[in-house]
Parts: C-alpha cells; structure tokens; sequence
C-alpha cells in the first residue's frame, strides 16, 4: 500500500487534497464516506488499513437496506488525512468538483476464515471484508465482498441483517455533511447566487 498513484494524480500546488499522512497524527480504525459531485456523483468510502484509506468508488452510494448490493469499485489508496478533506477541487484537476463528508466513524474488524480471527489485511486479501461501522449515519454490520468474475477492482458493499438495518433511503433522508452541515443541493444554490 502506497500513495505514489494518489500523488502522481494530483497537482499539489493547486489542489487543496493533502499531500501526504502526518507521521504527527494518530488515527484509530477510522472509515469516511465522502459525497464527491467530480464528472459523475459517486460517495467514496474509505477504511483505514497500515498507514493508508483503502477506498472504493460506490456509484449510488452505501445502503441500510440488506438487500442493496451496492457496486463498490476500488480506486487508488489515499493519504490518512483525506479522512478530514472537505472542499472543493478546481477544474482541470483529477476529480475535480465537490468533495463534502457524508458520514464518518470508527470501526471494528470482524473478519474471520474457519474460526480464525483476521486482520483487516488479510481479510483484504481475501476479498471478503467484515465490519462494524460507528458512524454518524452508518451503523452496525457491513460485508465488503470481492466479486472475482468482474475483474480486480469490482466489490459489493452489503448492509447485514442487525437492528440497524433499515428500509429508509438513508442517502435521501440524510444528504449533509456531518462536518459542514451542507449538502450538494446547498452547494449548488451558493454556485447559482455567486455566479
């Protein structure tokens, strides 16, 4: 896991991104979901794994609902204070467009292969990923599967079945940020009012 793919990407004399993890910091077992309005809306979820985010592009976004099999495509791993980036990236630069923190918690490894205990990276490896989420919006169970058939970056998020599983919309019922508390739609009206 390295960050020279995220680095090569950018351009940081211009984007606001981080550049690299603070070795000042100390960082739990932490996840964000970030909305990310660039050429196409998506919500990238990001799970700290060793000194990085692992993070997966999930078009419409995580689900309460257990049966939404929500398509999670793994990008590039980021830097550990992306999970505190809010903000804008300018036009011409990779992912360029909106970046707002939709969610944003703790979590707890619950990965296991024949009664043994994993670690997250080793469950990585695997392609079969258990968690516990503690965040603001996203609790309880979640299953990141591999799927083998439709190439190496192609994964499921699944909500499990526990009493935080939910048939409501929680991307419609809950569009904020959790840090800024503006959502896409207050973005775009500030857009129209200053243009």
């Amino acid at each position: 896991m390295a960050l020279h793919k995220y680095r090569k990407k950018r351009d940081f004399l211009i984007t606001p991104e981080p550049k690299k993890n603070s070795s000042k910091k100390v960082f739990r077992s932490i996840f964000v979901v970030q909305l990310h309005d660039a050429s196409h809306l998506h919500y990238d979820f990001r799970l700290r794994m060793g000194r990085v985010l692992k993070s997966w592009a999930i078009p419409k976004g995580p689900s309460l609902k257990t049966t939404d099999k929500r398509l999670a495509v793994e990008t590039e791993d980021h830097p550990l204070e992306y999970a505190n980036f809010e903000g804008v990236i300018p036009e011409k630069q990779y992912g360029a467009g909106l970046v707002l923190i939709w969610d944003k918690g703790t979590f707890k490894n619950l990965s296991v292969h024949q009664n043994k205990r994993l670690s997250i990276q080793k469950a990585y490896e695997r392609g079969h990923m258990m968690f516990e989420l503690n965040g603001e919006k996203l609790k309880g169970k979640f299953l990141l599967q591999h799927l083998n058939t439709f190439g190496p970056k192609s994964w499921l998020l699944i909500k499990l079945k526990d009493e935080f599983a939910s048939k409501i919309d929680i991307i419609k019922k809950m569009p904020k940020s959790v840090i800024s508390g503006i959502s896409l739609q207050d973005y775009e009206r500030y857009r129209k009012t200053t243009k």
